[in-house]
């Protein structure tokens, strides 16, 4: 094996967030680097992955994922190169997909860890159209929504890595209408003209429930809820008899120190016979194999399309999660370590 280096870097969390994180909430702290245990490898990481869902393991709650604890390295996904294997079937060379991001260094059980095939599609493209975003969009389309050829199609967040994922994949299966809400006209521009959804919105614009009228006037069949809030509003409002609504994120109100306020039209639910159900990709794995063969095939027919936020070294990850945050990127947000 080549020497390792001495030490990497790696973003701990020093507070807990009140409201919206602030960048003396986190510290880059420097940490000696090991030659691997038995049976276990060293990745130097390449590029890492900044979710939403992260803003939420900050706080010391209960939830589906363990909060972050303080002063210890944050993780989250992450694609990198073996530099020195003690593990049987990895080498030094193989790309790796694996949960120790945050860091520029990790050594970790091979058994959380996934072989990558950067001929495929870019290694970048598995923390996102080909990782956790995509299958999130993947299943909460086809399974949780029960998505069927016809059915006209409402997305929120609609320019982030799972929204633009979800309108292109249902119109990809013969969605009827796809609309997608986003926060800028530049962003409404990209969704209508480059992913091909028939109506788009800037929620900044005016409200929700007025725009998401005009742009669906024979209402919605799916809801694919990123925000919450008064997106959900307006989407039990223009929802069909029968609808569904996969419930992914409320964004909307990660932030907020009071409690959101609830949607206020709930009692449609019972006369329009509605099924609101919330996914987490954790409970879809199954998916994946089917999931990872039709995205390629797409990803290299051309007919899905995605586009990357890259913010550029290890000392702008914090920046990066806060900007993913304010909603400043379009697709995935990736921190790249590679230069």
């Amino acid at each position: 094996m080549s020497a390792l280096p001495a030490s990497g870097r790696e973003w701990h969390l020093v507070a807990r967030p009140h409201g919206w994180p602030k960048p003396e909430d986190f510290a880059l702290r420097e940490a000696p680097v090991t030659e691997p245990g038995e049976g276990r490898i060293l990745v130097r990481n390449l590029h890492f992955s900044v979710d939403p869902y992260m803003r939420g393991r900050m706080n010391d709650v209960k939830s589906y994922v363990p909060p972050f604890q303080l002063d210890r390295p944050m993780d989250g996904g992450a694609v990198g190169e073996v530099i020195a294997s003690r593990a049987e079937g990895f080498a030094v060379g193989d790309h790796v997909l694996h949960g120790l991001g945050w860091r520029e260094y990790a050594e970790l059980d091979p058994k959380h860890a996934t072989k990558v095939d950067g001929s495929i599609a870019p290694l970048s493209a598995y923390l996102g159209v080909l990782g956790m975003t995509g299958l999130t969009a993947y299943a909460g389309l086809f399974e949780t929504a029960s998505f069927k050829e016809g059915d006209a199609v409402f997305v929120s967040g609609a320019a982030g890595a799972v929204g633009s994922q979800v309108g292109q994949l249902a119109k990809l299966r013969g969605a009827s209408r796809v609309i997608g809400s986003a926060g800028s006209d530049e962003k409404v521009k990209l969704l209508v003209e480059e992913y091909g959804f028939d109506a788009a919105f800037n929620y900044k614009n005016g409200p929700v429930a007025e725009q998401l009228k005009a742009a669906a006037p024979d209402g919605i069949d799916v809801y694919f809820d990123n925000v919450g809030g008064e997106h959900l509003e307006a989407a039990i409002a223009r929802l069909n008899v029968h609808g569904r609504v996969t419930i992914c994120g409320m964004i909307a109100g990660y932030n907020d120190t009071e409690p959101t306020p609830g949607p206020r039209n709930m009692a449609m639910v019972i006369g329009k016979r509605l099924r609101l159900q919330g996914m987490l990709v954790s409970d879809h794995a199954k998916l994946q194999p089917q999931f990872v063969k039709d995205v390629a095939g797409w990803l290299a027919s051309g007919e899905l399309k995605y586009k990357e936020t890259v913010v550029e070294g290890m000392e702008n990850g914090v920046e990066a999660f806060l900007g993913m945050l304010r909603g400043e990127n379009t697709g995935k947000m990736i921190v790249s370590l590679t230069r």
